[in-house]
């Protein structure tokens, strides 16, 4: 595998460089969900059509990283399913949809794999994670009432990515998340637990709704999902994991 890209999710891909060398991974572009920089958009639409077009003229597969996070299926009614039509609710949302669309019309092999929220070490510091520890350390968080994510460990994502890779799905467009939508407000609880801080909350109304990630797919794809430990206690231990590293400060952000 070819790997594009320098930031978490392509130093977390390096493992499966010297496997499946048919693949290019596009793993760089914009990560920030509240980011809305058209000049960072465009930046990501180039890149793709460059690197698919490579991947056209040899007869390599991309893979490309898109979101399955609020953005995407915030608006949809029922689990957020990757064969019916979506209406995306923020601009990166509509972006990595976009691209979604650019991709398919490009004539390049492809595989799509729409992600839940990663949790590991050295994520960006603006990712959910690092910013919720920031706020607790400075002793107030912000939660959005009612808000909910899926979260997913980085290193379960290189496992599912590595299988699905080998099953060799073609042209196709996966949601890799556990599932389970957990309350922002449990995951706040949880960390202060694990870190051994206390924190006021700041509630903010944003009138949104939580949604399921549907994973009906992918463990009809990768059925070693089964035994990966998914459920609805499962963020507790990558949150635990992720914990331990943020008190041995082996989470700062790279």
């Amino acid at each position: 595998m070819d790997i594009v890209g320098t930031g978490f999710l392509a130093r977390n891909l390096r493992p499966l460089a010297g496997r499946h060398p048919d693949t290019v991974a596009l793993a760089a572009g914009v990560s920030w969900a509240s980011g809305t920089s058209d000049a960072d958009f465009a930046r990501e639409a180039a890149l793709l059509r460059e690197v698919a077009g490579r991947c056209r003229d040899t007869g390599r597969r991309l893979l490309f990283f898109s979101t399955a996070a609020t953005g995407m299926y915030g608006l949809a009614d029922g689990p957020g399913r990757e064969d019916v039509p979506v209406t995306p609710c923020t601009p990166y949302g509509a972006h990595k949809l976009a691209l979604e669309g650019v991709l398919r019309d490009s004539g390049a092999d492809h595989l799509i794999l729409r992600l839940g929220h990663l949790v590991g070490p050295h994520q960006p510091e603006h990712q959910l994670l690092p910013t919720l520890v920031r706020q607790l350390r400075e002793g107030m968080v912000r939660v959005h009432r009612g808000a909910a994510r899926d979260l997913i460990g980085v290193e379960d994502v290189i496992t599912v990515v590595d299988h699905l890779l080998a099953a060799g799905p073609r042209a196709e467009t996966v949601n890799v998340a556990s599932g389970f939508a957990v309350p922002v407000e449990d995951i706040v609880g949880h960390l202060e637990q694990a870190l051994g801080l206390r924190a006021r909350r700041e509630f903010v109304e944003t009138g949104g709704r939580q949604h399921v990630i549907s994973t009906e797919k992918l463990r009809s794809l990768v059925p070693q999902t089964a035994h990966m430990g998914f459920g609805p206690s499962y963020y507790r231990r990558i949150l635990g994991d992720f914990a331990a590293s943020v008190a041995s400060g082996a989470s700062a952000p790279a």
